[in-house]
């Protein structure tokens, strides 16, 4: 399976820009289910200077300096990623065979392996995710009982954000307090997997945030528009002696081929597409703009330029 995708972030300013720094993390990562066969980004106005480096977390990060005046900002990254279903499918099978149960989990975590090392530091409260409430606790542990295997438990709980929270736009923010989307049960995409990683923190689980793309589809009998995309959030936990397992709260699926990872981190700031500093004055008007787009379909796609939104059938929400 090969995807061609295209990010485009856009600042519009109020007033003039002197200079700015920005960070844009918008090559998608590579591992052994996910191949990047292409990549490249646009930036308007002409860079000053650029240079580009990985983070702690495997992140590709670009750095980026502007210096001449300029009253708008636009950054685009095209990259075409090929997807392997077979490894999906295996790794996914390996998951399960080799899972644990969560009282086996919780020996293993407190004791020193090197194998766990790494998982470890998502164990921690991090800005955007704090340790969940005595009522969160409560809530997840419904899921998660001491002889009940880790990726069953997880895929149940899961499917309980699925049923029990409300997908509803414009509720929050990334900034939105994981209590508060907890008592109200809404949110979106990057809201339900904060949530899902505070409560799995905070009952002894490393977890951490998935950040991407999704492939989606037009109502039958529609054609897809260019643009009718958006970035994706979902969350993975460490099974010890298994490894990392990726669950998608947002639609209720374990994410296959039609995921596409950007990359990953503690929450939504260690992999937000772009972050900077300007210097100047006034307010901003921030846009996006995402396509996802099967190979076999971009000869059709060609011509097409509208910026129009198209029903989406698989829940998403920008995430810039």
């Amino acid at each position: 399976m090969i995807y061609n995708i295209y990010h485009k972030t856009s600042f519009d300013y109020q007033s003039l820009v002197s200079f700015s720094h920005n960070i844009a993390r918008l090559k998608p990562k590579e591992f052994p289910c996910q191949k990047l066969l292409e990549f490249s980004m646009e930036v308007e106005p002409t860079l000053y200077e650029s240079h580009e480096f990985l983070d702690i977390f495997g992140n590709t990060n670009t750095h980026m300096l502007i210096r001449e005046p300029h009253q708008s900002l636009s950054v685009i990254g095209r990259s075409k990623v090929e997807i392997s279903e077979e490894l999906l499918e295996q790794r996914i099978e390996n998951l399960r065979k080799n899972s644990m149960t969560y009282a086996q989990a919780m020996e293993r975590l407190s004791q020193f392996n090197a194998e766990d090392l790494e998982a470890k530091q998502f164990l921690f409260e991090s800005k955007l995710i704090p340790n969940g409430s005595q009522a969160i606790k409560q809530y997840v542990l419904e899921s998660f009982h001491e002889d009940r295997d880790l990726f069953e438990a997880t895929e149940e709980f899961m499917g309980r954000i699925f049923h029990d929270f409300e997908f509803l736009s414009g509720f929050s923010d990334v900034t939105t307090p994981v209590e508060k989307i907890f008592e109200a049960k809404k949110g979106v995409c990057q809201d339900f997997a904060q949530f899902a990683i505070s409560a799995l923190r905070t009952i002894g689980l490393p977890a951490k945030y998935m950040s991407g793309y999704i492939e989606t589809l037009p109502p039958e009998g529609e054609e897809k528009l260019f643009g009718a995309d958006a970035s994706h959030a979902w969350f993975s936990v460490y099974i010890p002696n298994a490894g990392w397992a990726e669950f998608d709260p947002t639609n209720n699926i374990i994410p296959k081929e039609q995921h596409i990872l950007l990359g990953s981190g503690r929450d939504y700031h260690d992999i937000s597409p772009l972050k900077g500093v300007v210097f100047s004055s006034g307010n901003s008007k921030l846009s996006v703009m995402v396509d996802v787009r099967r190979e076999e379909a971009n000869i059709m796609m060609q011509s097409q330029s509208s910026s129009t939104l198209s029903g989406i059938q698989i829940q998403t929400q920008s995430q810039q």
